[in-house]
Parts: structure tokens; sequence; C-alpha cells
């Protein structure tokens, strides 16, 4: 167990923030099976953007487990504030400051990762945002800009001494963006200069893998990206292990099945009929991927523009696979 101000978090799993998939059914998903603490996407700081309708839906926390984690980016101290004050009021009870995208669209903004290259500015981000929200404020980043500009250490000490409450760091510069592999010899030096808790992150996709990188790092959680897509169980598997040190039963086709139809269903409900089937496309798909299974039938699901069509198809493939199986 670790603990993020008040909230005291019973796994050492957590959901990383990913845009355009850790929506509120993923997330929601994703702490059903295991996962300690389930961050949202991105939403930009500038909330003359939030009348639309993809802030519409990263903004909508209903119905979801506490503590609800949100995550903000953005460059302008003043603007970052005024966001995380806004979130609050809107059900936010932890507040995470992104600093470690390292897509084009928002490094050109001055945001996300490209804030490494500022450390001032990131101090003044940091020091407006915990002194705006009454609830604690984390922060995710990476180990620097680039491999010369490798500042995690810093930037890792002046958030603890801004009041920074919970650290994540992928272990890749924003000049790796996810090339090569992660490193975590730089998570663990920062293990050595902060006493906050720490969630180490990037290539964590197996029991084994979480296990070793929580032992190099000194690290207290691991936060899982990309290795949750298309199998949410993981997280159930990894906690597993890390809590017993034996391997959890592999899900039964049954209840990969019932998680699929649900995680569909869930995409439905949440989006509406139009925008609920083109998400869903996506979600299925890497289900079917991590199964190796369904390539025609991925094509042929892609191809579905009803929402009732979608569940129909899914339901009599995965009938037809038990079938083959038995």
């Amino acid at each position: 167990m670790f603990q993020v101000g008040p909230y005291i978090i019973n796994s050492q799993v957590i959901l990383a923030p990913m845009a355009g998939i850790t929506d509120r059914p993923f997330r929601q998903l994703c702490r059903r099976m295991g996962a300690g603490l389930a961050v949202s996407e991105m939403v930009i700081s500038d909330v003359s953007f939030w009348k639309t309708q993809k802030s519409a839906f990263r903004l909508d926390h209903e119905g979801e487990t506490s503590p609800r984690a949100v995550q903000i980016a953005g460059s302008d101290p003043e603007m970052m504030a005024y966001a995380a004050k806004m979130n609050v009021e809107r059900g936010a009870q932890i507040i995470d400051i992104n600093m470690g995208c390292p897509a084009k669209k928002v490094c050109n903004r001055a945001a996300g990762s490209a804030l490494m290259r500022e450390p001032e500015l990131v101090k003044q981000i940091l020091e407006a945002v915990v002194s705006a929200v009454d609830v604690p404020v984390t922060l995710k980043m990476r180990t620097g800009w680039s491999s010369e500009l490798k500042n995690g250490i810093e930037i890792a000490q002046m958030a603890q001494a801004t009041g920074i409450q919970a650290l994540a760091v992928h272990g890749r510069t924003r000049a790796d963006a996810y090339r090569g592999q992660a490193e975590y010899e730089t998570l663990a030096r920062i293990r050595e200069v902060i006493d906050i808790p720490l969630f180490a992150n990037g290539d964590i996709d197996s029991p084994n893998k979480a296990a070793e990188v929580l032992k190099q790092t000194g690290a207290d959680a691991v936060m899982i990206g990309r290795a949750a897509q298309g199998q949410p169980w993981l997280f159930r598997e990894i906690d597993h292990f890390l809590k017993t040190g034996t391997y959890a039963v592999p899900p039964e086709t049954q209840e990969v099945h019932g998680i699929m139809l649900e995680h569909l269903q869930a995409l439905h409900a949440f989006y509406g009929e139009v925008l609920g089937v083109r998400i869903a496309r996506k979600h299925i798909g890497w289900y079917l991927n991590v199964q190796q299974t369904g390539t025609e039938f991925r094509k042929f699901f892609n191809s579905i523009d009803t929402a009732e069509q979608q569940v129909n198809e899914l339901v009599l493939f995965l009938a037809s696979t038990n079938s083959a199986a038995a």
C-alpha cells in the first residue's frame, strides 16, 4: 500500500493516462480489474475549449470509484491553476500535471514533456497548481527532454519541494518517444532524492517485469499504459503476483468474452451510437490482437456502423470461437 494525500491505495498497479484510450468506461473497467488508481485522459488547461464534445467526455466522471484523478495539460501557470480548480469543482479528488506526453501537437504548445526544457516555468506551474486546490497534486514526467538534457532528478526534487504528493516517471526522454527500451537507472536515482510516492512507467507488461522494475527502482508502484490495451486483467495478474509471489490463474475464455461485451456496451452507452461505434473498433481490435485471433473478423467489425450490429456480430463471433475450442 501507499498513500497519496488522504487516499490509501491498496494496489501497486496504476493505469497510466492515455489520450483517446483511458476514457471513463476503460478507467472503470481497469479499476474493477485491480488497478489501484486510474488517471483520466489529459484535459487541456484552456477552459474555453471545454465546451467541445471531446472535452465534455473527458470531464465526465460520473460513477467512478474514489479517488478520481484528472490530468491537466498546459504551459500557463494561471490557466493551469484555474483548470485545476474547475476540475476539483467537477469532482476531481487528485489533480495530475502532464509533463510526460511526447506528442508533437502537445509539445509544440510548450506543454507535456516540452516543459522539461524550462525548469523555471515548471516550478511556476507546480507552485500555482498546488496553491490553487486543496486536493493532492501529482506529476507525470519523463527522464528529461533528451539524452543531452536529462534533468529528471532536478525536476523530481523541485516537485517534492513545491508540494507535489506523488511522481510518475516514464523511463524515456521526450526525444526517445516510445522507441527503444525504457531505462530505470534514472528512476532509481530519483528514488534516492525524494520521499513522496514514485510510480515507475514504461515497458511494464507482465507480473515478472513489474516485480523486477519495483526492485530495481525502489518505486512504490508501477504504472501500466499500452500493455493494458486489450487485456485489462493484467492489473489483476500483476497485483496478485506482487502481493503473493504467485501467478494468478489466467482469465478463462468465458470471462474474457464477457469483458469484451461489457466493454463494448459501456462504450456505446457512454458515447452514444455514432461515436461509440467508432471508438469501439479500436478497443475490440486490441482484444483480438492480444488473443491473436479474428483478423478477418476485425476487418468486418470495423465496417459495421450500428451499435446493435456490433454487439450481435461480436456475440456470434465469440460463440463460434467457443465452439471451435470445445
